[in-house]
């Protein structure tokens, strides 16, 4: 079987979230802090040629084990099923392919007791601890482990699943040693070591370097994990990966895989990330997120090429939400995005992660190419709310026309705005671009299409090479870069 990086969120589980729903225990050795000084500075880095004891005698005091319980959900049988069962199902029904590939006997074994394990860290001498939101998510009741075998109960302070962060409190009246973030950001080639408890083994070391930096692996709009080669396995979710001064540079958070076993590549959340959303889930239990409230793709080459930009950098508005910052500012589909609050964008997934990182309420100047000319927007940031949304717009079944140049049948649409696509010719150009029958076909060149007629006209009037169609898929719209054979 070929793995591939095409990932949704669904498919986190075919990475194997590192410490992810899983069916063994997990131990993972932590240490009590001592009675006298509790420190968390950085000291002399470790020379990775005389080993790396000292380093890890160093921070595994404040690495943690964490298993929560879950209360049983009663299935349609009225008989009860851990959640994390039900998990796995949902996983295995959707990507059957893996389910031969688990280490022997984890496919069909029930959670001991409900329960799911993972591992953390401890990042203040007074209980703190950060682990991953898959670990804790809705769980009833938290006990970590700490090194030496001692029990604590913890409660859990704030998640936030668009990070997989979670932040707990552990309840003891003797303080705990910690560890501190990194300030520094991690470089491709660095040392790095990873902490935690892979298959319920107990707390266990392992090395490696950073991979690569910036990585999406398809888990949400925020995606910037490291990838790191230190092996980490189920059951590593949520612990840290340290430099060679000791300091938490991510948090381990997934590993990609089609044996369920390390193979050399898994991902962490950067501490900086990290550390905001620590800090936001401190004091106030949640993480609010700036919001413009535009649907956005990348610019390709072949789109840029269609605006007449001089090199694919920014990002394209495909819609517009309904009652968002975004449409208070004046943005249309079709506007390029290429600076926002000063700030040079250089794809779709950097405007949605610099978006997010500007406060509430702040009014902040965005600039953009609209119909060739540069314009700049004043625009209020709004909070994300939790759902964003767009319109809904009712599917149509008008009689089509032909428009065999495209290799497509068209026909009006139901509510009068756009041109329905009603079959597309196998390996047509059209085919190529990705146009489905159900799609509308919206714009072309900027210009409204609402008939066949139009459609021919916008694509005899372009003098590019290639034409920009805003598409639009059940409640989502695209821009596509169409070709023309001109002469």
């Amino acid at each position: 079987m070929s793995a591939s990086f095409t990932l949704t969120r669904k498919t986190l589980f075919g990475l194997f979230a590192a410490g992810l729903l899983s069916a063994t225990a997990l131990a993972t050795s932590l240490v009590v802090a001592p009675p006298h000084e509790v420190r968390a500075e950085s000291q002399a880095a470790i020379d990775p040629s005389k080993g790396f004891a000292d380093l890890v005698d160093r921070v595994m005091p404040a690495v943690i084990s964490v298993e929560v319980k879950y209360a049983n959900a009663a299935d349609s049988q009225g008989e009860a099923a851990p959640r994390q069962q039900q998990q796995f199902e949902e996983f295995f029904n959707q990507f059957p392919q893996f389910r031969n590939q688990l280490p022997p006997g984890m496919d069909n074994q029930h959670p001991r007791g409900g329960a799911a394990l993972g591992s953390g860290f401890m990042i203040s001498a007074d209980g703190y601890a950060v682990t991953n939101n898959h670990v804790v998510q809705d769980a009833d009741e938290v006990t970590v482990t700490i090194q030496g075998g001692t029990e604590l109960k913890a409660e859990v302070i704030g998640t936030d699943p668009k990070t997989d962060l979670a932040l707990i409190k552990v309840k003891s009246d003797k303080p705990f040693q910690f560890v501190k973030f990194s300030e520094t950001p991690a470089r491709v080639g660095d040392w790095v070591m990873a902490v935690g408890n892979p298959f319920g083994l107990g707390g266990t070391v392992t090395t490696g370097i950073v991979s690569a930096r910036g990585r999406d692996i398809g888990s949400g709009p925020y995606d910037d994990f490291l990838q790191i080669d230190a092996s980490i396995n189920r059951g590593n979710s949520g612990g840290p990966a340290f430099n060679l001064e000791g300091e938490v540079i991510g948090v381990n958070t997934a590993i990609f895989s089609p044996s369920g076993g390390s193979v050399g590549i898994g991902f962490a959340i950067p501490a900086s990330v990290t550390q905001d959303v620590v800090d936001s889930l401190k004091s106030s239990g949640t993480v609010t997120r700036g919001w413009l409230g535009v649907q956005i793709q990348p610019v390709t080459e072949e789109i840029a090429e269609s605006l007449g930009l001089a090199e694919a950098k920014g990002a394209i508005v495909s819609d517009v939400t309904e009652d968002s910052p975004a449409l208070a500012a004046g943005f249309k589909p079709g506007d390029t995005i290429l600076k926002a609050d000063n700030e040079d964008i250089s794809d779709a997934r950097d405007l949605a992660k610099k978006v997010a990182r500007i406060a509430p309420n702040k009014s902040i100047n965005v600039d953009i190419i609209r119909d060739g000319k540069p314009m700049t927007l004043a625009v209020k940031i709004g909070t994300m709310p939790n759902d964003t949304r767009v319109a809904s717009r009712p599917n149509s079944k008008p009689d089509s026309t032909d428009l065999t140049s495209l290799g497509l049948k068209l026909g009006p649409a139901e509510d009068g705005a756009g041109v329905q696509v009603m079959e597309v010719a196998p390996d047509s150009v059209a085919d190529q671009q990705g146009l489905k029958p159900g799609d509308v076909i919206l714009e072309i060149g900027g210009a409204e299409v609402n008939g066949p007629a139009d459609v021919k006209q916008a694509l005899k009037d372009a003098d590019k090479s290639r034409v920009l169609m805003l598409v639009r898929s059940g409640d989502n719209q695209r821009f596509l870069a169409l070709p023309l054979a001109k002469g």
